[in-house]
């Protein structure tokens, strides 16, 4: 950081990311160079008996173990010099630029000796009697030559900034510059979807979808020059602050208030909450919710017993026969459904409606008659495809218009026109009247995992006017769903399970906002090069952070923290103020007060955020040796959303997300808790 600029260009590296590559480099060189010294030692002088072209062979000879010798000097200070100064420490690698010139120039006279090796080892212009070794080294050293050259080229293209050589007239205002760029970087985020993902343009949604990502990722890192691997050293560091803040704040008593709050006894969790939220309940609403997953989740959780797990349920040819219910966007053999039966344990007549139809804001969906808990329940599909995540990231926020609905509520885009989108196709077919004549007195439930989590929650906001005792189990549900009065009025029919790290439920436009912020400070404030963090962050993902690295990671004592004016104040962290170095020039001040959108949107529900318990070495050690989950390793409370504005870089913030290891958690603690507030599975009942 900031970006390299060269030739005129500017380039998608920093001047500190040639460490590793050249690395690589100089080895691949160093072993062709011995390959040619060791031709050019037993072979040199069997040259002057060559019947034709003996001349050219000496000269590949000596000139490629010159220009090999070359390269690997040229390297070796690239190595030296990009390994110089922290991230923001440029005057400490200016010669890296002219370094990298001296490499460019250099495949000129590496093209003509390689070249001039293929007439040599596929050719018969050359008339030399060659041994097998000599023959065999030559044709290795010349493939993996132009094998070089080619992925050189790719390198380039994929690393060249298009925006970043695009001329800007001059004479104009700093803000009109920096509005033509973002509009720039815009088009051409909307021009590498359309190339990626050129299979999701026949979606309806597709353009919009694509243009407000787009918008997006260019506001995010608008004015920042910052690189990829600066994103990835970002990370790493911010392991180590929150790590380092975390250890401090244990060390004040800080969080002394919050952990008492916690409590591993679930009957006196839900002590004062209505019978409806209960953990046994939801727990039996995941595995059933887990079902809209369809086949691949299956084939993915037994990956070697999965198809037959599901070949006694297959309907084959069902394309030339009727469907026992109605299923939608399935394949001839009604694989999803059959994993739907699989997974829920039901059979067919109780599955009322089953869609898999999957495009841009179309979430796949199945509506099911639960008779253990006397229940129509609508199970709403987690993210799966790149379709999904497109409908993840358009975050911004829409004003919601139904009954019911404070005004002004504000609710997640993508989310809410799933929602407009299965209440649609629920009103069409008259799937939920069908469903409740059938069962008149059945009560409505919804539940669904991570994006099914949140659009659940919008889909039970439309609902509820018609049937005013629906009520949610949101799993993993995302950060920045609906507006903070949305989401206290959430509280009485939606209840939100959460494990551990997840970082799904920390999500919001605001909190990457807030972490891109952060990020840009950490790596000012690092003392080490970038390789350093690195080489650092592989220790990390292996043996943990080390206590030493919290305090020799940073330039000062103090890892400083922006300071915001107070009408931006409410859109971070609402921790105290400190004081922080202005970052280098080359960083637009603007970027830490700069806001996407102007209203930050929470987390739905009473939510119930179940974590693992901080044990000795000793204690985590006994745990490894069991391999198996237990109950005593949870603790539990009700969290806040205003808990989850901070996105936090932990190690297990993925695998937290995932659904089997939701239910798996909802499992381990109810198995020492059997008696959970008196009910077993079988008698649940909703009110």
């Amino acid at each position: 950081m900031p970006a390299l600029v060269l030739l005129g260009r500017k380039w998608l590296i920093g001047s500190d990311d040639m460490v590793f590559p050249a690395l690589f480099e100089i080895l691949v060189r160093v072993i062709w160079l011995v390959l040619i010294s060791m031709v050019c030692n037993r072979y040199y002088s069997w040259t002057f008996n060559c019947s034709y072209g003996g001349v050219f062979v000496r000269a590949y000879l000596i000139g490629m173990l010159a220009v090999l010798s070359l390269v690997v000097c040229v390297l070796t200070l690239l190595v030296n010099r990009s390994a110089q100064g922290a991230i923001w420490d440029t005057d400490a690698r200016k010669m890296v630029g002219p370094l990298l010139i001296i490499k460019i120039l250099l495949i000129g006279p590496e093209i003509a000796m390689n070249a001039l090796g293929t007439v040599w080892a596929f050719t018969e212009y050359i008339k030399c009697d060659n041994e097998e070794f000599t023959e065999t080294a030559i044709e290795v050293v010349v493939l993996f030559n132009w094998a070089l050259f080619a992925l050189t080229v790719f390198g380039l293209v994929l690393l060249l900034d298009p925006v970043g050589s695009t001329k800007l007239n001059d004479g104009q205002s700093d803000t009109t510059v920096d509005t033509l760029r973002h509009k720039k970087v815009t088009r051409v985020w909307v021009r590498r979807f359309r190339w990626l993902f050129c299979w999701i343009m026949r979606d309806e949604h597709s353009h919009e979808a694509f243009s407000q990502v787009a918008g997006l990722f260019s506001n995010l890192f608008r004015g920042t020059d910052i690189t990829p691997t600066d994103f990835i050293a970002g990370c790493i560091l911010l392991r180590v602050k929150q790590k380092r803040e975390c250890r401090e704040q244990r060390r004040l008593a800080l969080i002394a208030e919050q952990r008492y709050k916690c409590t591993s006894d679930v009957k006196e969790l839900f002590m004062d909450k209505p019978s409806w939220m209960c953990l046994k309940k939801a727990q039996h609403y995941m595995k059933i919710s887990m079902a809209s997953y369809g086949w691949m989740f299956v084939i993915y959780r037994h990956c070697c017993t999965g198809i037959f797990k599901l070949f006694p349920k297959f309907v084959c040819c069902s394309c030339f026969r009727a469907k026992p219910t109605i299923v939608k966007g399935d394949n001839c053999c009604l694989c999803n459904f059959a994993a739907v039966r699989h997974m829920s344990h039901l059979p067919s007549k109780d599955i009322l409606y089953s869609s898999f139809r999957n495009h841009i804001f179309e979430l796949p969906f199945c509506v099911l008659a639960d008779h253990k808990t006397c229940s129509i329940l609508i199970s709403i599909r987690g993210s799966l495809s790149l379709r999904d995540i497109f409908t993840d990231l358009v975050a911004t926020p829409e004003k919601l218009h139904f009954e019911g609905v404070p005004p002004g509520s504000l609710a997640h885009k993508g989310m809410l026109s799933s929602a407009k989108y299965i209440k649609k196709e629920l009103e069409d077919y008259g799937v939920l009247d069908k469903a409740f004549a059938m069962h008149p007195d059945y009560g409505l439930v919804l539940a669904g995992h991570s994006l099914g989590a949140g659009t659940s929650v919008l889909l039970a906001f439309m609902l509820r006017p018609k049937y005013p005792n629906v009520k949610v189990y949101a799993f993993a549900c995302p950060g920045g769903m609906v507006s903070r009065e949305l989401a206290k009025l959430s509280e009485e029919f939606v209840m939100t399970v959460g494990v551990g790290d997840d970082l799904v439920m920390r999500v919001g436009i605001d909190s990457v906002e807030d972490l891109r912020s952060n990020m840009l400070h950490v790596l000012h404030a690092c003392r080490l090069p970038k390789y350093r963090i690195f080489l650092n962050g592989f220790g990390y993902a292996f043996f943990g952070v080390p206590s030493r690295d919290l305090e020799s990671t940073w330039k000062s004592d103090r890892i400083r923290t922006p300071v915001f004016s107070p009408k931006d104040r409410p859109l971070l962290s609402n921790g105290p103020s400190t004081s922080f170095d202005i970052a280098p020039n080359y960083i637009n001040q603007e970027v830490f007060s700069r806001r996407f959108c102007k209203t930050r949107l929470y987390m739905p529900g009473h939510i119930l955020h179940i974590t693992r318990k901080k044990k000795t070495k000793e204690e985590r050690k006994a745990a490894k040796k069991l391999k198996v989950l237990n109950g005593d390793d949870f603790e539990m409370r009700w969290a806040t959303p205003e808990d989850f504005n901070e996105m936090r870089i932990m190690p297990k913030m993925l695998l937290d997300h995932l659904p089997e290891n939701v239910l798996k958690t909802l499992d381990a603690v109810l198995e020492c808790q059997q008696t959970e507030i008196g009910l077993d599975v079988a008698e649940i009942t909703i009110i």
